[in-house]
C-alpha cells in the first residue's frame, strides 16, 4: 500500500526536532482529559477506539485536505492507501472491513454479498449471493456481471496499469486472458475463471488455493464497474458509484467534491451510515500551509493520513493537544536498491549503503521516536504475523550501528570492487517533507564514504510511470528510491508480494522496485498461499523477511509512528488497523452540520 506527502527541508525538521521530543514526551505522559475548551475529544482518545460517536449528526459538510492527489481514483488503479479509504464513499465490494476501531476494522465482514462466501472443492471455488436493493448511482441494479467485469479491468495492465494485481495472480496466474478491452466473447466477460450463473450470483474458480483470496476480494480492486460507464483510462476522472456518494466534480491536482447519491439505500448497505451530506478534499501542494489550516479548523482531517510537518507538530502540540492522535502505523519508511542500476547489482555495495546510513539521523528526518516511529531493522511490520519488530537486526541498525559504521561501509565498497566510493541518484517524491528530510540525512551520511548522491525530486502522483516503470529507473539511473509501504492486507503476502516476488514486476505501476528474482523467495510465497495452517504461515513470513535482509535490496529508516489531527468537529472518530492506523473514513460524522 503506497502513501504519498509534501516536501520541505532538512534543515527544518532537525531545528524542530529537540523542541518536538520534549513536548511528544509530554504529550504521552500526560495523556487526554477527554475534553477540553474547544471540545476535542482528548489526546489520543480516537487511538484504537471510538471517539464521540454519541455526538454524530446527519448533514454537514466534511472537510479534508491532502497535499496530494491519489495515483489514481479508478477502483483499478488506485494504490495510495488514503484512496482505498477514501473509496469507500463511492465504491462497494462483495466484502469489506468492518467499521470497528482497532485490530477489530481489520476484520472482513459482506458488504454486497449477503455472507462470508460458501468455499468447496478444497478451497478453490467461492460462491457469493449479492444483496437485494444494490444500485448503482442511476439507480439500475448492480449485477455479478458487473462485479466480474470490474475485476476483469485488473488484466488490462496496458492501459489500466498502477493498482494492485492479486486477483490476476489468484485466478489467472498465468496470465492467459488479455484483459476486457481485448476479449473476443461478444459481452467483453470472457474471463473463465470466474461464472456469473445469474444477475445475483458470482462464482470464483481458483487453479490452486489461496489462503488470503477472501483478502483480495475485498480489495478496492474488486470493485463493480458497469460496461457501458467505462471511460477506460479516464474513468478516475469520474467513477460511477455504487456507494452512498457520487462524484459531482474533480479537477486533478486541485479539488474533488462528493454529494449525496441519491439511489442508495440503507437498507441495502450494513457498513455505511453516510453522515454528511457532502464531502470536499482540496489538494494543497503546501504542507506547512495546509498543517496550518488543519490546526485552525478549516479543514476536518488531512487525507493523506502521514502526520503533520515539523512546524505543524510543534504547533499542535502546544496548543491543540487534545485534537491529536499517535498511532503506530503499519508502514515502514525505506530505502531500495534497484539492481538495475550500477553497482547495485552487487550485494557489498548495497551494504555500504546500509552500514553508512545514520540511523538516528534518519528517525529524526521522519519525525523523531514519536512523530516518526523506531528505527527499522528488517522489512517486516511488527504489525504482520511473523513480524519480529527491533529483535531481528541483522546490520545491528538499531544497536551498535545507528550512527553509522564508516570502517564497515569502506570494507563493503573494497569488497565490490568501488574503494573510492561511486557516483548515484537518490530519488525522493517532492512533496513528502519527510521523504526530502530523509534523501539530504543519506546524501551526508554517503558522502563520508566516498558515495556522492544527488537527489532527484519527482511529483510523486506519478510514481507509477517514475519510479515504477524499471526501464525509466534504469535510463535515469536512479541507485536509491525511497518509498514507504504498508500491508495490502494484514499478512506476508499482503505486504511483501508486491514488492519481493518475481511475478510481481511490472514494466508500469512496479513495485518491486529492487527487481528481486529470487527463487527461494518466490518458492516461500508458493508455499505461504497454499498453507492454512496459521502457525506455519507466520513461520514462512519470518523466512520471507531475513531472505529478503539477506539479500540488503533495502535500507529500512523507522517503523512508522503517526501524529495526526482531527477537527473538533469530527465525530464517531477512530483509527482502524484496515488502513494501517489510518482513521477510517466511511463513518465520520460531523457534531454540528452548520
Amino acid at each position: 500500500m503506497n502513501t504519498q506527502r509534501t516536501s520541505g527541508r532538512r534543515k527544518q525538521a532537525l531545528a524542530a526536532a529537540a523542541v518536538v521530543a520534549g513536548l511528544l514526551t509530554t504529550a504521552a505522559c500526560g495523556g487526554g482529559n477527554g475534553g477540553s475548551k474547544d471540545g476535542a475529544a482528548g489526546f489520543d482518545a480516537a487511538n484504537n477506539k471510538v471517539a464521540q460517536a454519541d455526538q454524530v449528526k446527519k448533514g454537514g459538510t466534511l472537510k479534508f485536505v491532502s497535499t496530494q492527489d491519489a495515483d489514481s481514483w479508478d477502483t483499478t488503479r488506485g494504490y495510495y492507501g488514503f484512496m482505498w479509504d477514501f473509496s469507500r464513499y463511492y465504491s462497494r465490494q462483495l466484502l469489506t472491513y468492518k467499521t470497528e476501531p482497532g485490530a477489530e476494522g481489520a476484520k472482513l465482514t459482506p458488504d454486497l454479498a449477503t455472507d462470508m462466501g460458501k468455499v468447496t472443492d478444497g478451497g478453490k471455488t467461492y460462491t457469493f449471493t449479492l444483496r437485494d436493493g444494490v444500485t448503482w448511482e442511476d439507480g439500475k441494479p448492480i449485477t455479478s456481471q458487473d462485479i466480474k467485469y470490474g475485476i476483469e479491468r485488473v488484466w488490462a495492465q496496458d492501459v489500466l496499469s498502477g493498482g494492485p494485481i492479486y486477483l490476476q495472480q489468484m485466478l489467472d496466474p498465468k496470465n492467459t486472458y488479455k484483459g476486457p478491452y481485448k476479449d473476443s466473447a461478444k459481452d467483453h466477460l470472457g474471463l473463465k475463471a470466474i461464472d456469473t450463473p445469474d444477475a445475483k450470483t458470482i462464482v470464483f474458480h481458483l487453479p490452486s488455493p489461496n489462503s488470503d483470496f477472501l483478502q483480495a476480494v475485498a480489495m478496492t480492486s474488486g470493485s463493480p464497474v458497469r460496461q457501458d460507464m467505462d471511460t477506460k483510462s479516464k474513468y478516475g476522472l469520474h467513477p460511477f458509484s455504487s456507494g452512498p456518494y457520487k462524484f459531482q466534480s474533480y479537477a486533478p491536482g486541485k479539488n474533488l467534491v462528493l454529494v449525496r447519491n441519491t439511489n442508495w439505500k440503507a437498507s441495502s448497505d450494513p457498513v455505511r451510515k453516510a453522515y454528511p451530506d457532502k464531502i470536499t478534499l482540496d489538494i494543497s501542494t503546501n504542507q506547512a500551509d495546509s498543517d496550518q489550516r488543519l490546526i485552525n479548523g478549516d479543514y476536518d482531517l488531512d487525507a493523506s493520513q502521514t502526520g503533520l510537518g515539523a512546524q505543524g507538530r510543534q504547533i499542535a502540540l502546544k496548543e491543540h493537544k487534545d485534537n491529536l492522535d499517535n498511532p503506530v502505523s503499519g508502514f515502514i519508511r525505506y530505502a531500495v536498491f534497484p539492481q538495475s542500476v550500477k553497482p547495485f547489482d552487487n550485494l557489498h555495495c548495497r551494504k555500504a549503503v546500509i552500514y553508512a546510513a545514520d540511523h538516528v539521523s534518519l528517525q529524526t528526518a521522519r519525525g523523531g521516536p514519536v512523530a516518526g516511529g523506531d528505527i527499522g531493522t528488517n522489512m517486516l511490520p511488527p504489525s504482520v504475523a511473523g513480524g519480529e519488530g527491533q529483535k531481528y537486526d541483522p546490520y545491528k541498525i538499531a544497536t551498535k550501528n545507528k550512527n553509522g559504521n564508516v570502517n564497515l561501509a569502506k570494507q563493503e565498497l573494497k569488497a565490490c570492487g568501488q574503494p573510492n566510493g561511486f557516483k548515484t541518484t537518490i530519488a525522493v517524491r517532492n512533496n513528502k517533507q519527510q521523504e526530502v528530510a530523509t534523501a539530504e540525512s543519506l546524501q551526508a551520511a554517503l558522502k563520508k564514504v566516498g558515495i556522492d548522491a544527488d537527489i532527484y525530486q519527482y511529483d510523486g502522483s506519478q510514481s507509477p510511470g517514475i519510479i515504477g516503470s524499471p526501464s525509466n529507473v534504469a535510463k535515469k539511473k536512479l541507485g536509491i528510491i525511497i518509498m514507504g509501504w504498508g500491508p495490502d492486507f494484514p499478512t506476508v503476502q499482503g505486504y511483501g508480494i508486491p514488492l519481493w516476488s518475481s511475478k510481481y514486476i511490472l514494466q508500469s505501476g512496479n513495485n518491486n522496485y529492487a527487481l528481486i528474482k529470487d527463487k527461494a523467495i518466490d518458492g516461500l510465497f508458493d508455499q505461504y498461499t497454499s498453507t492454512l495452517d496459521e502457525s506455519k504461515k507466520t513461520q514462512i513470513a519470518t523466512q520471507i523477511n531475513h531472505k529478503v535482509m539477506e539479500g540488503g535490496y533495502y535500507l529500512p529508516f523507522v517503523f512508522e509512528r503517526l501524529l495526526n489531527i482531527r477537527s473538533s468537529r469530527l465525530a464517531n472518530v477512530y483509527t482502524t488497523n484496515a488502513y494501517s492506523g489510518y482513521y477510517d473514513f466511511v463513518n465520520l460524522g460531523l457534531k454540528s452540520t452548520k
